[in-house]
């Protein structure tokens, strides 16, 4: 990968929104972006496609929402489905994180910055994306 087209974009695929994060060129930090309100799935995946095309991702981080016992449920099924068309429309490998973890940290981090509840469940996904994604960051330097 050159490091213009090194970014990796991490998607929180929610049913309302999707968190959004993107890693710096050299890997080594991630930085969330504005939250996607979900309309349709088309329009989602063109708003995907942009995104992606405007960053420069090279590949697609996806939250993989595995149970606390460590199997994958029906939610991972709906995951890798949409994580397949996305893949399809971008052209862009697709890999899956466990994402057990990022939305309970999200919430402590918000709730210990005394962030109001309306602006909190916005704010979660956006933050769940960038944990995601820095987790995956950290691993590849470990």
């Amino acid at each position: 990968m050159t490091p213009s087209k090194s970014r990796i974009l991490a998607l929180d695929l929610g049913k309302k929104r999707i968190g959004l994060a993107i890693s710096d060129p050299l890997g080594i930090t991630a930085q969330g972006l504005p939250n996607l309100e979900r309309t349709n799935k088309r329009s989602d995946l063109d708003a995907l496609e942009r995104l992606a095309a405007e960053r420069e991702a090279a590949l697609v981080l996806m939250g993989n929402p595995i149970n606390m016992g460590g199997a994958e449920g029906r939610q991972s099924g709906w995951v890798r489905e949409f994580g397949a068309a996305i893949g399809k429309r971008t052209g862009l490998p697709v890999k899956y994180w466990d994402e057990r973890l990022t939305s309970v940290e999200a919430n402590r981090v918000l709730r210990s910055s005394g962030i109001s509840i309306e602006k909190r469940a916005a704010a979660v996904d956006r933050l769940s994306a960038v944990i995601l994604l820095q987790s995956y960051l950290d691993s590849l330097r470990a």
